[in-house]
């Protein structure tokens, strides 16, 4: 069986308290061919210390200091210091099971370029894990146990951030990490997704997800809910929309409002209903919302959903089975 250099991109920043059990997690993989690319991300603690101290007792760590500043150009600077063949993304306060990398490279030799090794991830934390973060989870899980991650992808990011392995040439054909797009965990999915790659099914546990409250993806603007519809939007626009369809938004709360001014700004027309008898009739931002009875005399329309509710979703979902419309066709939850 072919052994490739597997190269890990690992940005960081003051994660001193988590950074070594991260390192050790790598160092003790039962596929050993691989090298660690790690750029410190301006840490303030003593994370450089201790990360500097395990590069020079294992060649295979190389440390770098990041040339910008933020994730994505941590990232770029370690994927331009790489040379592996298979490319692989670890998070420095996360925790690798020890067969991971040898399982996703056996994906990877079985199914050849133009797939995407993945693994099933569980959350940890002191403080106990909520309830969002456990569905998130078992969510995720469920998607890609079969291999269907793409089938939601409009709903939240459907490939976990640091438990994807592929080609270097796919990477490099999908201009990772470029331009800078945040959230990028997102904007790299959606990416594999426009080229077509193939989300290998998985069953197997390869990643432990830390959760804390000073997370990154917790406390920076880059993660906050406003670039995440910013992404979907700009990737539907770019990958699913039909212009020769209409345009309707189904919800006027947050994300609904969000979407209907991003698309007054891009001067998109669209249709608004919602089931909401306090908001039919009223007009925001141009647009009069209808209700949502009126979708069945709109013709042929694509129809972006941002109604959260589980309760509703199933409800609306089979509204458009009895339209006879198609997800990821026809219509596309965001939320």
């Amino acid at each position: 069986m072919s052994q490739p250099l597997v190269s890990i991109l690992t940005p960081f920043k003051n994660v001193s308290d988590y950074i070594e059990e991260c390192l050790k997690s790598i160092i003790n993989q039962s596929y050993a061919n691989w090298e660690l690319l790690i750029v410190d991300d301006q840490s303030t603690d003593n994370s450089y210390t201790i990360v500097e101290k395990f590069s020079k007792s294992d060649n295979r760590i190389k440390l770098y200091k990041n040339e910008g500043s933020g994730i994505i150009n941590a990232l770029q600077k370690a994927f331009s210091e790489s040379s592996g063949d298979f490319i692989t993304r670890m998070d420095s306060d996360d925790i690798m099971t020890q067969n991971k990398l040898e399982v996703m490279v056996n994906q990877l030799n079985k199914f050849g370029k133009q797939h995407v090794a993945l693994g099933l991830v569980k959350y940890f934390s002191k403080t106990g894990i909520s309830d969002g973060y456990a569905k998130y989870e078992a969510w995720l899980n469920r998607l890609t146990k079969e291999g269907a991650n793409y089938s939601e992808i409009y709903k939240e990011c459907v490939i976990a951030s640091p438990c994807w392995m592929l080609h270097r040439d796919d990477l490099l054909a999908c201009n990772a990490f470029n331009p800078n797009r945040y959230p990028e965990d997102y904007d790299l999915t959606f990416r594999f997704y426009e080229h077509g790659f193939r989300c290998i099914p998985s069953n197997e546990l390869l990643h432990y997800w830390r959760d804390y409250s000073t997370r990154t993806s917790r406390t920076h603007e880059h993660y906050a809910q406003n670039y995440f519809l910013d992404i979907k939007l700009h990737y539907f626009l770019k990958l699913d929309n039909d212009t020769s369809r209409p345009i309707t938004i189904w919800g006027a709360g947050y994300k609904g409002k969000n979407i209907a001014k991003a698309l007054v700004e891009r001067n998109i027309k669209f249709h608004w209903i919602c089931d909401n008898k306090k908001k039919i009739g009223k007009d925001i931002y141009g647009v009069k919302l209808q209700p949502f009875e009126d979708l069945k005399a709109i013709k042929n329309p694509q129809t972006i959903v941002t109604v959260a509710n589980d309760t509703e979703q199933k409800n609306i979902v089979s509204y458009f089975d009895n339209l006879n419309m198609k997800p990821m066709t026809d219509y596309f939850f965001f939320c």
